[in-house]
């Protein structure tokens, strides 16, 4: 039985999902979703997830549409082994804490700087900034003791966690002074299967897109998308 994702390859969350399938060796039936013209509001794809969001998976029965949950789901149910979600509790929490702080802190609160530039068209908040560079400051730190952001191993926390900071990376956001960040963030580029097609090229398309958005100056009013991305 086929695997079909519902996609829009400058989302973040959904290049999360697809580092995930790569890594397992996974080929999904993609079906990208043009969600600048509200593709993602039509009743057909609503039937699906009612909440119109993206990326939304569906494999059976089973639909889901947050991208942690997704990544986790086709690491427990697709790996060979657990080395990308573990079952060992101990190793588990750690992981599941960092895909938290993705979700509640670092990806919430760039939303909330560039999102609502981007697509609400307001003015750039420098305290929004503050907040997204404390949050990055936070990343670097929980890298002082391991390779990866949860272990020595890579994990669907570093692929969750990549998708995001590659994307404030290509918006312009100057990473150099977050040290081990910034070599986590190599590490992951080389170390990825297929990572520039299945995260790269998107986040430099996405990323070029808020930079020319953040730009003084720069605050027209573009249609809602923000939704369309968890």
């Amino acid at each position: 039985m086929s695997i079909t994702l519902y996609y829009h390859s400058m989302s973040p969350p959904c290049r999360a999902v697809m580092l995930t399938a790569r890594a397992l060796g996974l080929n999904l039936v993609v079906k990208d979703v043009d969600i600048m013209n509200g593709e993602h509001l039509k009743p057909e794809f609503q039937a699906i997830n009612p909440q119109h969001t993206i990326p939304t998976l569906v494999d059976g029965t089973i639909k889901l549409w947050e991208s942690r949950a997704i990544c986790t789901y086709l690491a427990s149910q697709y790996g060979k082994d657990d080395s990308l979600y573990p079952n060992n509790p101990r190793a588990r929490c750690m992981v599941d804490a960092r895909l938290y702080f993705d979700m509640g802190t670092l990806y919430h609160r760039w939303m909330e700087y560039a999102y609502t530039v981007a697509f609400k068209g307001q003015a750039v908040d420098p305290e929004k900034l503050e907040r997204v560079q404390e949050a990055l400051a936070w990343l670097n730190q929980y890298l002082m003791d391991y390779t990866f952001v949860a272990g020595n191993k890579i994990t669907v926390a570093d692929i969750c966690l990549v998708a995001t900071v590659s994307t404030m990376e290509a918006a312009g956001l100057d990473l150099s002074q977050y040290k081990r960040l910034s070599r986590w963030l190599q590490r992951c580029k080389t170390s990825m299967p297929d990572y520039a097609d299945a995260n790269g090229d998107g986040a430099k398309a996405f990323g070029e897109f808020l930079k020319s958005k953040l730009e003084p100056g720069q605050h027209t009013e573009t249609p809602d998308a923000g939704e369309a991305g968890q």
